[in-house]
């Protein structure tokens, strides 16, 4: 099998610092690197995050349109940001110890469905459901 070369870390970390916020950087990033989409970036003792993670813990909403645009991997807790509420009652109904896994940095499933804020309120309704169950 064919060796690829790797990223640049350097470029990996700016990636994953501007998904948290700034969807110009993240656009000409992709453009200039489209394999960073699924990239990457160990913040430290594991804390390892992808710039759709990024994008999901703090609300960004169009950065994280524009990685799942782009082939990023969805995982739940993006699909608890956008309020993607089927997608999030079925991985709980057959994983239900997932809503308690952290995330990046640690931050818990239910402030990504905060994070989405209107658009995930049904999500958050849900997963407070479960909380109270």
């Amino acid at each position: 099998m064919e060796e690829k070369p790797r990223l640049a870390p350097e470029l990996v970390e700016e990636f994953v610092r501007n998904s948290h916020g700034s969807f110009e950087r993240v656009k000409e990033l992709i453009e200039q690197e489209p394999t960073l989409v699924n990239a990457t970036w160990d913040w430290g003792r594991g804390d390892w995050e992808t710039g759709l993670g990024a994008a999901s813990h703090v609300g960004r909403r169009e950065i994280a349109l524009f990685l799942l645009d782009h082939g990023a991997r969805l995982d739940i807790f993006a699909a608890t940001m956008l309020g993607k509420l089927e997608i999030v009652k079925a991985t709980l109904e057959a994983f239900p110890e997932a809503l308690h896994t952290p995330g990046p940095h640690g931050i818990p499933l239910i402030v990504h469905a905060q994070m989405g804020g209107e658009e995930a309120r049904e999500v958050l309704e849900f997963m407070q459901s479960l909380s109270q169950a």
